[in-house]
């Protein structure tokens, strides 16, 4: 009998510089025991310092490499990253509509680690109100939350209401980000909206730059561990511990002339 690969699709922009997006994605399955593939939705030329241009891939060609994969790969779980268009997103949901795949994390990217724009105004509400909710897991930062929602997020004790919004009627779980709060102690909170629990995880800050990718890197730990079969609550934990590490193992280090990336392959090389 043959062996089968745990496998795991992403949907998202290239990162020539190797931290971000499809790259980051890539080396995260990897690193998490999941053969990963690649629908490219934008060339992006970016490094750790910013954002210089967007190269936007034809709609019909990322829908093309979605049906190249699926169709003869397969997924056992797919995270969607930077999507840039209402044109994009709607073809996304609908070509994913084919397909039974249960298990879609969402990381509504809007914004690179730089501050730099990556998603046009008129899609966040097509991403909001047509995509969030065809997803298992959306993952929000607290920026990106405040845009779905249209309004500020004044600290951690507005995060269980915040997330119960963004739920959407408790259709879809929601893991809401927490680094952008000031603290030492940050405390992500996740609501499993499959079982209606409230999970707070929390971890001490590592300071450090190098935070180029990081929603990236999370997202796609936590598509590999489902694509594992783990119970979700196991790989939203799983996927924070991998996260802590590689953040960790990658202050260590100095690359680049701005954010720099987190170590993702720290359990196999320092």
């Amino acid at each position: 009998m043959k062996k089968h690969y745990k496998r795991a699709l992403t949907i998202a922009g290239s990162d020539p510089s190797g931290g971000a997006g499809i790259q980051a994605d890539l080396k995260t399955f990897s690193a998490c025991g999941c053969f990963g593939a690649s629908a490219i939705v934008a060339v992006v030329d970016e490094n750790t310092v910013g954002v210089t241009g967007v190269h936007p891939v034809p709609v019909d060609f990322v829908t093309g490499q979605i049906k190249s994969v699926l169709d003869d790969i397969g997924a056992d779980a797919i995270k969607i990253g930077m999507l840039h268009s209402s044109e994009l997103i709607r073809a996304i949901k609908h070509t994913l509509a084919e397909y039974n795949i249960k298990n879609i994390v969402l990381d509504p990217v809007m914004v690179a680690t730089s501050g730099d724009k990556l998603l046009q105004d008129e899609a966040v509400e097509t991403l909001k109100n047509e995509l969030a909710p065809f997803a298992r897991v959306i993952t929000p930062n607290i920026p990106e939350a405040e845009v779905l929602l249209g309004r500020k997020i004044n600290g951690q004790s507005d995060l269980p209401a915040v997330i119960r919004e963004l739920s959407g009627n408790s259709n879809v779980s929601v893991l809401l980000k927490a680094g952008h709060f000031k603290e030492d102690i940050l405390t992500d909170v996740f609501y499993n909206a499959e079982t209606d629990e409230m999970i707070e995880l929390a971890s001490e800050r590592i300071h450090t730059k190098n935070t180029h990718g990081t929603g990236c890197t999370f997202s796609s730990a936590i598509a590999a561990y489902l694509a594992h079969n783990l119970p979700l609550n196991d790989a939203i934990h799983k996927a924070k511990e991998y996260m802590k590490s590689a953040i960790a193992a990658g202050a260590e280090y100095e690359i680049g002339k701005g954010h720099g990336p987190v170590h993702h392959f720290f359990e196999f090389w320092q």
